[in-house]
This record gives C-alpha cells, structure tokens and sequence, in this order.
C-alpha cells in the first residue's frame, strides 16, 4: 500500500521534481536576477526566464536519467540541490570547484561548524522527505525501453521549450549573458554538479600524473653576513584588511601591535584566492596568481623548499585544517590536538603553537624559519575562536546561521577574534625579542584571504576571483624587524601603501635570510628593501 492511489508516468514525476527543485533551491538565483532585472519593468522576461529554468531541470533529469536510474538520478538531485542552495540561501557562497576543493581539504571540526537546525531541517524537507517520495510513488509499468524512450522525448520537449524562451527575447537573454555570468553561478543544482564533473575530471582524469617539477634554484645563503636568521612566518586565516586597527578601522582590534616599534602594516594586499585551499600554495609557489594552476603548484617545488635546499632550518606548525601541500616535504606538527598543544579549551588555541619553540630554536643550530598557520579567524562560528577573555566587543553572534544574526553581531564575534589574533602576534614578537640580539629576527604575518561579512547578503568566503567583493580579497600583511635585521625600515615603510600581493611573499623570505639563487624575482614589485652589505 502505497501513498499513491494512481500510478504517474515517467515524465510527470520529472515535471513535478523539476518543478520543486526549481521553486526551492534557486532563491538565490532569483534574488540575483530580481537585482538587474526589477519585477515591474521586465515581468515578460522574468517569466520567460523563470521557465527556461524550469525547463533546464527537466533536461538535465532527463540527460542523466536515460542512462543511469530514474528514481536513483531523482533522489541525488533533490539531495544536491538541498544542500547546495542552503550554502548560497544563508551565506551567499558559490558552490563551484574551488568550494568543493576546500570543503574536502577541511577537517571535521571545521565542517561542523557549518553544520546548523536550519541545514538539517532543509536537507529533511528539501531533500530527504522528497527522496523517499520519490521512491514509493509507483510508476506506470512499462518495457525499459519504453520508459527510456519516454524520458528522453520529455528532455526533448524541454529542449524545445528552452528554445521558444529564449526566441521570445533573444536581445535580453543576449545581454543577459554576456554581462551577468555570475548570475549563472547560483542555478541549483546545475551548476554545483557541473562543477562537481569539473573538479572530478581535474583530479581523477585519464592520463599520467605530470613529473614533480624541481625550480632549479640553486640557492645558497650568500657570504659576509654576520647573524644568524630567525624568522617566524604567521599564514593568518580570513583575516580582512579593513578590520586592522592598524589599518584605519574605527575599533581598535590592534591594541598591543598599535604599540609595537619597526612594526609595518602593508594596507594594499591582494589575496591569490578566496579560499585556504587556493591562497596557500599560491603565496608559497613561484607560479604566481597569474599563472596559478594549484595542482601544479602542490606538485612543484616551493619557497619553502628553496629556502632548505640553501640550509635554512624550516619547521611548520599548524592548527589549521593542514598546509595544503605547501609542507609536505619539511618537518610538520598538527597543533590541533591536545597531545601537541598545551592550551585547548572548546578548542585548541594558536597560542599553543608557540609552546617548546624556545626549544627548538635552542636546540636547532642554523638560520631558522618558523611557520605558524592559524585557526585564527576561521568562520562562521568566530565566536568559537577566542576565549572569553577577549570578547570586548558584544552583544556577539552565537551561532553558526550568521543570518539569523544581526549585523552588529556578526561584526563583534568577528572583531573579538581579531582581537585574540593580535594578542598571539605579540606573544610571537616577544618571543623574537627574547632572541635578539644572538640572531636577527623578524616576524611576516600574512593573512590567506578576507571574510564577507553580511554585505549585500553575501557571509564567509569562496567567491569566484572574478567577482568576488573587495572584503574577500584585500587581506593584511604585518613585517616586524628587529633593529639588527637586514631590512631597512625606513625605506620599507615608504611602501606601506603601495599596490601589492601574495606574490611578493616568496622573494621577501628569500631576502629575510639572504638567499641567492639563479631564479628571476617573482614579483614585480618587492615587499620589502634590505640594506646592502
């Protein structure tokens, strides 16, 4: 005994997926066109559009569904489109190939935080509740064969369809593609699982694995320096520039940097990605933003390698969800458990990266770089990463629905775990401190990407390069020196607030230990100037 007192054929239960996957996953979609295209001047059009989309959805059903199991094809989609429009609805992020790579490169603890009631409640409604429906309505019995010729026509009739819609307003579709393309972006869930294919063919397409490819640095610490290096490299996460007390924001979340001496804050930073999985390797491969391809960049040499072929002591600390690659053939330690890190409440603290480094640095003989890659402020849970200490700021955002929160609230839990941010950077410069003059020291902090934090709806990060708003991409770069380092102060701060990027990071380690090598500076413009010996 079933729900369903009359069998439906084949292309109706289509019609009636297609439809609710339409009206239920594509709010963003809408919401995104309703922008360029207002209700009353453009209704014709609007129509139009809104059964090209449905029409849309019935042919790619009826595409994959001749080759693979109806029900089976019916269930994923509605599934896939639950979870992907919940992601666009509630933080306004793009599901493309560079979201699928970072959410599968970010360990549990963090993809928790983007678990919610909201999510589970749409994944029932939307997805779950719809696919088991889909699975008891019976259909009218019928040879395979019969069923399949039946599935395709309907993907024909959409086909057709899709063409009278776009006849009826061939200029406005014209333009509509040419200048809206991100629109596009948000088609649940058409776009998520081509880019699903996408990342799919990239990582698990036919042919050989290219060779790992060597820089050919022959790099070499040069002669007649006197101290020995210490340089700590903090790899920030989704740190905004615009949110620096250092940088003109009207909070002082900088308290304890504000006071700091040889302290320069670069103000006009472009981020290489959107995202960890992207920014990472990107700062520490020689390719550069313009040239980036990251599987090419995880299986190439790097500045880190660079800098230990030249004999430079090289160590990564990381709380983060890993190194992306970037440390996979130098000594690493996971900080995110308690059996490496001493200071672990909800979570572990980066502070505790900072525990046995006196250590090691008396131990380790040689020039050293540290690296140290923060949790710091990772969303959407920013009330999760600081202790209550530091929650200056308040009343704050206590869950992980950020648009259930108000803006203020959002803004503080965020602001606080800046806070927190610049309490560890100066527990890293007084450690440097604390080992000057026997070395000379210098601290680089650089932030992987920004944080979108409710403007124009739109929360956390991911954004296409190409359209993704300015809070996403301009991102803080801090240099501390001390007074026995080789950069010049004075003539370093002059370009404070010059245009620059994450490339500029590779040369300006390089300089910081005097490496010489036979590759062409990166960046056209360097971060930093070093005084001449």
């Amino acid at each position: 005994m079933t729900p369903f007192s009359k069998p439906l054929r084949p292309y109706l239960l289509i019609v009636l997926v297609a439809l609710l996957m339409t009206v239920t996953a594509n709010q963003s979609f809408f919401s995104a066109v309703l922008s360029i295209y207002p209700w009353a001047d453009n209704l014709a059009f609007l129509v139009s559009l809104s059964l090209l989309l449905f029409a849309l959805q019935v042919l790619v059903i009826a595409l994959v569904s001749v080759v693979l199991p109806l029900r089976v094809v019916l269930a994923l989609l509605l599934l896939i489109a639950a979870s992907s429009s919940y992601f666009s609805d509630t933080y306004g992020t793009v599901v493309n190939d560079e979201m699928l790579r970072n959410v599968l490169e970010t360990n549990p603890a963090e993809s928790a935080d983007l678990m919610s009631l909201g999510f589970v409640i749409r994944m029932l409604l939307l997805g779950v509740l719809p696919a088991f429906l889909v699975f008891r309505v019976p259909l009218v019995s019928s040879a395979w064969w019969r069923r399949k010729l039946n599935i395709a026509l309907t993907g024909v009739a959409a086909l057709g369809v899709m063409g009278l819609c776009v006849a009826s307003a061939s200029g406005q579709y014209a333009s509509f593609i040419r200048e809206h393309k991100p629109v596009r972006y948000y088609i649940s869930p058409g776009y998520p699982i081509y880019s699903a294919i996408q990342f799919a063919a990239a990582q698990f397409g036919s042919g050989e694995k290219p060779p790992f490819e060597f820089l050919q640095a022959n790099a070499q610490v040069a002669s007649g320096f006197g101290h020995q290096e210490l340089v700590v490299l903090v790899v920030g996460e989704t740190v905004r520039a615009d949110h620096l007390g250092l940088n003109g924001y009207s909070r002082d979340t900088t308290p304890l940097l504000s006071k700091m001496e040889r302290l320069i804050s670069f103000s006009q930073i472009s981020a290489c990605g959107t995202s960890t999985a992207v920014s990472v390797p990107c700062m520490f491969s020689y390719l550069g933003h313009d040239n980036l391809d990251v599987d090419r960049a995880r299986n190439s040499e790097n500045v880190l390698d660079v800098l230990t072929e030249a004999g430079i002591k090289v160590l990564w600390r990381d709380n983060n969800s890993d190194s992306k690659g970037v440390a996979k053939r130098i000594k690493s330690e996971d900080f995110r458990h308690p059996d490496n890190n001493p200071v672990c409440d909800e979570e572990c603290r980066d502070i505790g990266m900072l525990s046995g480094l006196q250590e090691y640095i008396d131990s380790t003989p040689g020039d050293k770089l540290i690296v140290l890659h923060q949790m710091g402020n990772h969303g959407p849970a920013y009330y999760k990463r600081y202790p209550k200490d530091f929650e200056v700021y308040t009343p704050t955002c206590q869950s992980n629905e950020l648009s259930e929160c108000s803006d203020e609230e959002v803004i503080n839990a965020y602001d606080n775990a800046l806070r927190y941010t610049d309490y560890f950077l100066s527990e890293v410069i007084a450690l440097l401190k604390r080992n000057t003059p026997r070395y000379e020291t210098s601290m680089v902090y650089v932030s992987d990407h920004g944080e979108s934090l409710g403007e124009k709806g739109i929360y956390l990060h991911g954004m296409p390069y190409t359209f993704a708003p300015e809070s996403q991409i301009h991102v803080p770069v801090l240099v501390w020196a001390s007074e026995n380092s080789d950069v010049d102060y004075e003539e370093s701060v002059v370009r404070r607030d010059e245009p620059n990027s994450h490339d500029a990071v590779f040369d300006a380690l390089l300089g910081l230990f005097e490496v010489e090598s036979t590759l062409p500076p990166k960046d056209k413009q360097a971060l930093l100037i070093f005084e001449e010996h």
